[in-house]
């Protein structure tokens, strides 16, 4: 039985720079990268060494301790560097294009006729199983665990989001092939859940076979964290899967055609980008010849995927696994005078979420250009509620983000640490006036679950 959930508590960020709605092929990249810290937990093992040939959907290295998991190349060509940090941690693993970049169908896979170890069989072999994410933890999937439900977001609530219905308009059977596959999965529900605020395209609302919610609210509305929570909690010893929506696209064109392709459609956002609109990509593209001549200002900062949760990269750098969205804002590094642009100015070109500023009051829904400054540094965290107010969990998240700081595993159990991801808490982080960086205690606490609880 579908349901419907409102949410009061959250907050848009309303930046410039939102994508038009017109969709253009991406530049051919010159190299594309595979990083293993788009997959946290995973200990990468090459199974190719550096100068050999590559092909779409060639295993190019697995996880250290499931070695079935396998992590597959998008593109043909060369494996041109396997670049390294500190104790010869795998930073990425650069390929260089080479050749015809053939995606043509070869033949359908016959998902229907194969039980459930084969379904993982197959999709494990082909590089499809890291698009499978696992709550509790946030990590990829582990596919000896049954869940007792999969959950796909239809929409993308966070700041400058690429709009699904428009990405996946016209993919219906694909769309449509990744539920059916999903399916056979889990004895439980697949859930999919549309933005209650405006109608969703028919590749959602016609889908089959699946669980249809809505759910109405600010950010996080779309996490699919917050989709969980109200929906189909998460109690200690349960699993749930989640997929992106694009991925559910991948892993149904690849039962349709029987070859792998992670093309998807990403938007190319912010205040910093001339004409910003949708491009089709591949995953772990090099970005310098998308953004080459649309950039308008010199002093910027790339990001890979939003604001709140994205990863810096470099102008030259390469997009993100689960990415869907490039955003370029300016740089926060500059002196700002007291009286204009500082503390002491009347705030009318400033977005508040707390109604201290004059925008607040007769902004309306204007839109604005903000930069990165944080306007601080860490300090002291207190009890001020202002977390509580855009946490639409039933859970307290400044207690437990103190418990997670203090490494309490009693108090992170108590408070609900199964329940979330640091996504869940970029808003929190965003409004926190302490500066704490709460996703990455967030990540730390969910590490030490992981090792001493499961």
């Amino acid at each position: 039985m579908s349901k419907t959930v409102k949410i009061r508590k959250g907050l848009d960020i309303r930046l410039v720079g939102v994508a038009n709605k017109i969709k253009s092929e991406a530049p051919t990249p010159k190299t594309v990268a595979i990083r293993p810290s788009d997959f946290h937990g995973v200990n990468p093992k090459m199974m190719l060494k550096e100068g050999a040939n590559v092909k779409i959907g060639q295993a190019i290295f697995h996880d250290k301790y499931n070695d079935a998991i396998k992590f597959a190349s998008p593109v043909n060509g060369k494996l041109e560097a396997i670049v390294r940090g500190e104790k010869r941690r795998i930073l990425e693993v650069v390929i260089t294009l080479e050749g015809d970049q053939d995606y043509s169908p070869i033949g359908a896979i016959d998902f229907d006729s194969k039980d459930v170890e084969a379904l993982k069989a197959t999709m494990l072999e082909a590089g499809l199983w890291p698009y499978i994410k696992q709550r509790p933890i946030d990590v990829v999937a582990d596919p000896n665990q049954a869940p007792k439900a999969i959950f796909v977001s239809a929409f993308d609530s966070s700041p400058l989001a690429p709009d699904f219905d428009f990405a996946l308009h016209g993919k219906n059977a694909e769309f449509q092939a990744g539920l059916d596959v999903l399916s056979k999965l889990t004895t439980g529900k697949v859930h999919l859940t549309l933005n209650g605020k405006a109608p969703a395209d028919a590749v959602f609302t016609e889908a089959k076979g699946v669980q249809i919610n809505k759910i109405y609210g600010p950010h996080p509305a779309g996490n699919v964290g917050t989709q969980i929570h109200h929906i189909d909690p998460i109690n200690k010893g349960e699993f749930v899967w989640t997929v992106n929506a694009q991925d559910v696209v991948i892993i149904g064109r690849y039962f349709l055609t029987g070859r792998y392709n992670p093309k998807r459609v990403i938007a190319l956002t912010g205040s910093e980008i001339k004409d910003p609109q949708y491009f089709e990509i591949i995953p772990g593209s090099n970005v310098s010849e998308l953004l080459a001549g649309r950039i308008t200002s010199d002093h910027v900062r790339v990001i890979s995927g939003n604001v709140l949760t994205g990863d810096k990269i470099a102008k030259d750098g390469h997009l993100g696994f689960y990415h869907n969205q490039i955003t370029v804002i300016p740089e926060g590094d500059q002196l700002k005078f007291v009286l204009t642009k500082g503390w002491m100015s009347p705030g009318l070109d400033k977005f508040s979420n707390n109604r201290l500023l004059l925008s607040s009051w007769i902004g309306g829904k204007k839109q604005y250009r903000m930069d990165t400054n944080t306007n601080g540094e860490e300090r002291a965290f207190v009890v001020t509620g202002e977390l509580d107010r855009v946490f639409p969990f039933d859970i307290l998240p400044m207690q437990l983000t103190k418990a997670a700081i203090t490494h309490d595993i009693d108090a992170m159990e108590n408070l609900g640490i199964y329940e979330v991801a640091p996504e869940d808490f970029a808003l929190c982080e965003y409004v926190c006036s302490s500066k704490i960086d709460i996703q990455d205690k967030i990540r730390q606490g969910l590490d030490l679950i992981q090792s001493e609880c499961m």
